[in-house]
Order: structure tokens, then sequence, then C-alpha cells
């Protein structure tokens, strides 16, 4: 199989799990405040033009499933700081590299509120995010020029990141908000972040 062979397939399998995530959400969404309880893997699998052995083959649970988008975007969260110049200072960078990541498109406001208000699909999530933790710390140490073998600073740097990601969700669905997700993030992440590793942390 050639390449171009491999990323059709690699693209065609991407949009299936895309699809059968959104249909997920939305049918969640629809059925109200309890929505997850009463949606169905045989709804899912039709309002996304797949069968149940298709969604099977895909997600292993609803909540997984709803979830998808935020653990894909938080398995790319690595990479989009390692694309940042260089040279950018290292709170710089993670703020520009997050924001992007997580602002373009911006949330869906009724989906967001939907995964964080229903305990299963907050619990899902809150895997996802930790999913951004192992690659975003090793991109933070490539920067920085720290062993994350010899240094917690990476982890922990990760770490704060991926919560002030949540905190930021929260207190954008807040009523009566009318700030950006952008701006809010922006915020929560200047909040945690250093320009630079403690002295005495580099190799």
């Amino acid at each position: 199989m050639n390449d171009d062979a491999v990323d059709l397939r690699a693209r065609n399998k991407q949009a299936t799990r895309e699809a059968i995530s959104h249909a997920a959400l939305r049918l969640a969404i629809e059925q109200g405040p309890h929505g997850l309880a009463l949606v169905r893997v045989h709804d899912i699998a039709t309002a996304a033009g797949v069968s149940p052995r298709t969604y099977n083959n895909y997600f292993s649970s609803r909540e997984e499933a709803i979830c998808a988008f935020h653990a894909d975007q938080a398995r790319r969260a690595g990479q989009a700081l390692r694309a940042r110049p260089a040279g950018e200072p290292l709170d710089q960078a993670v703020i520009a590299a997050v924001v992007e990541l997580y602002t373009d498109p911006e949330p869906d406001r009724a989906g967001l509120r939907m995964i964080m208000s229903t305990p299963a699909l907050e619990g899902e999530a809150l895997k996802t995010f930790t999913m951004a933790e192992g690659p975003l710390a090793e991109a933070i140490a490539a920067r920085t020029g720290v062993d994350p073998g010899r240094d917690l600073f990476p982890a922990v740097v990760a770490a704060a990141v991926a919560g002030a990601i949540r905190v930021a969700g929260r207190r954008w669905l807040e009523p009566g908000n009318n700030e950006s997700f952008a701006a809010i993030l922006r915020h929560a992440l200047s909040v945690v972040l250093p320009a630079a590793p403690p002295e005495g942390l580099r190799r």
C-alpha cells in the first residue's frame, strides 16, 4: 500500500470517528439534561450513517464517543507546542499553542455544557485532558532543555496547563459571562505558566 493510500485510509477513519462523535453529542444534547442515559448506540450509528458494528470498532462507550473530539485535541497538544518558534519564551509559546488548538474553532457551548454537567462525561473529559500531559511534558522538556527523567518541571507544568484548560471551560460556561473562550483561556494559562524553568534545571 502506497503512502497516498495510507493517508486516505487514515483520513477516512478520522472522518468516520468525527461523524460518530458529533452524532453522539448532538443526540445527547437534543434529549435534554439527562440525554446521555437516553441515547442508544443504534441511534448514534444511524445518525452517523454507520452500522452499530462500525460504531463498536471505534468506541467502547457513549462517553468515549461524545468526548472523542476533546481527546483528539489533547493528543495534538505536544505537537502544537513543538510547532512554535524555537526562540519564543515558554509561557508565550504554550499560551499561543494551546489557545490556537482549543479555540480554532471555538468550543461548542452547548456541547461543552453537556459534558461538564454530566458526571460520567466530565470523568471521560478529565481522561482526555490527562492524555495531553505526557506529549506536552515531552515538548516542554525539549523546548527548555530540562531532563524529564530527573526533574518534575515539565510534568508539573503540563499538568498545570491541563488544569487551566478545565478551569477556563467552567468559567466560560458561567451564566452572564460574555468573554470569549480564547480570552479566558489565555488568562487562565498566564496564571500558571513560567517564562522559563527555574535556574539550575537546564541540562
